[in-house]
């Protein structure tokens, strides 16, 4: 019952344009609005015009509860310290991630979509990386894809219809990496599944044999659940056969290539 209603909100809001959570506290915050109002009239004889915002007095003053904001700042401090000559990411969140990176160091950004924004130290090419250009082999010695791999071959974003869509990108991905270079990946794990069309749930276990096929073998885990903070393995093995078992984590992974 609550995934069902956790789902039907998320479609609600994120599809829909319908929040009924920010609703409801908008609702609230109106007598505090029009109170508000009336006596900053009494005080000021200028201009004043309505433009209410309801709702920010319920929120807090910016919120770390997001798993995207966990990873982006866990991985950005992992390229800090390993200063790579060449790092290149794969589709994750440019005002996020990608802008963690560009405060430090160049970033280039490949991602299937067209990108058109002009920042200061990040290079966009636009990129199918279940088909890249052979020009991609051994490209770089660091590379990123948050949040994203788990999306190839839905059709979400305007990638062709694929049900083995992540493997062919990550043994991609692979092939764009030197050897010695270090491999970020971070994707959704649990009991596996794909949610059409959103995104794909993986196996961790799985997902660690599929990447050393081409190569890459693990170095670190750390995953984010319930506690929304980073939680470093001790002991991958185990930790990922127990993620395994729970409908929903976020893996984070680090690999280097052979």
């Amino acid at each position: 019952m609550n995934e069902l209603i956790r789902k039907s909100y998320w479609l609600l809001s994120a599809q829909f344009g319908f929040d009924p959570r920010r609703l409801f506290r908008s609702c609230r915050g109106i007598p505090r609005y029009v109170a508000g109002w009336f006596h900053f009239r009494k005080e000021y004889k200028g201009r004043l015009d309505f433009l209410p915002c309801l709702y920010d007095w319920f929120e807090e003053g910016g919120s770390t509860k997001d798993e995207y904001f966990w990873q982006d700042l866990h991985v950005a401090r992992l390229i800090h310290l390993a200063n790579p000559t060449r790092h290149v990411d794969i589709g994750s969140r440019i005002d996020g991630f990608v802008a963690h990176v560009a405060s430090f160091r160049d970033i280039e950004v490949f991602d299937i979509r067209p990108v058109t924004s002009m920042i200061p130290g990040v290079s966009f090419r636009q990129a199918d990386l279940m088909h890249p250009s052979e020009s991609l082999i051994e490209y770089c010695d660091s590379l990123s894809c948050l949040h994203a791999l788990e999306h190839f071959g839905l059709g979400r974003y305007g990638d062709p219809i694929d049900p083995h869509g992540y493997a062919s990108g990550l043994g991609n991905m692979a092939r764009i990496l030197q050897s010695g270079g270090l491999f970020y990946l971070s994707v959704p794990i649990g009991q596996e599944r794909v949610e059409f069309n959103a995104h794909r749930i993986f196996d961790p276990n799985s997902l660690v044999r599929l990447a050393a096929e081409s190569g890459l073998l693990l170095r670190e885990f750390a995953w984010i659940g319930q506690s929304r903070a980073v939680i470093l393995s001790s002991d991958m093995q185990l930790d990922m056969a127990e993620l395994s078992k729970l409908r929903y984590s976020l893996g984070i992974f680090t690999f280097v290539k052979q």
